[in-house]
């Protein structure tokens, strides 16, 4: 009976469900590549190349996860032969962006010593 209250509590947690949508590996990446440099749009292969290790197919999953959570958009220009689809942060995931940098933050004050990187804004950051 314990047993079965804490599979409940935790299929009801909001930290948990959380963690399910954003705790994926290369998601947290994938957000922080939307969010980086002057253009918020991003095509696939704009992704692909930062993100130089994943996978064409995890890539792909995750952005439609992040899509069918409205962390993303996906905007389709279908007006030329090739449509083209842009990938760009909802108002959802510009807010999660926050997290990003608190996530920053910690690392730095507990981890890792990077003059570098805390004088950096994440978004004009190129690594």
């Amino acid at each position: 009976m314990l047993n079965s209250f804490y599979v409940y509590t935790m299929k009801d947690c909001t930290v948990y469900k959380t963690m399910n949508i954003i705790g994926k590996r290369w998601t947290i990446h994938i957000l922080l590549e939307l969010y980086k440099g002057e253009k918020k749009e991003k095509r696939f292969n704009e992704l692909k190349r930062k993100l130089v290790y994943i996978t064409p197919k995890i890539l792909s999953e995750r952005l439609k996860e992040l899509e069918d959570k409205g962390l993303i958009a996906n905007k389709i220009d279908d007006s030329t032969n090739l449509p083209k689809s842009e990938y760009y942060l909802t108002e959802s995931g510009v807010d999660f962006i926050k997290i990003i940098q608190a996530i920053k933050l910690w690392g730095l004050k507990w981890k890792f010593q990077n003059e570098d990187c805390e004088k950096a804004i994440c978004m004009y950051c190129d690594h």
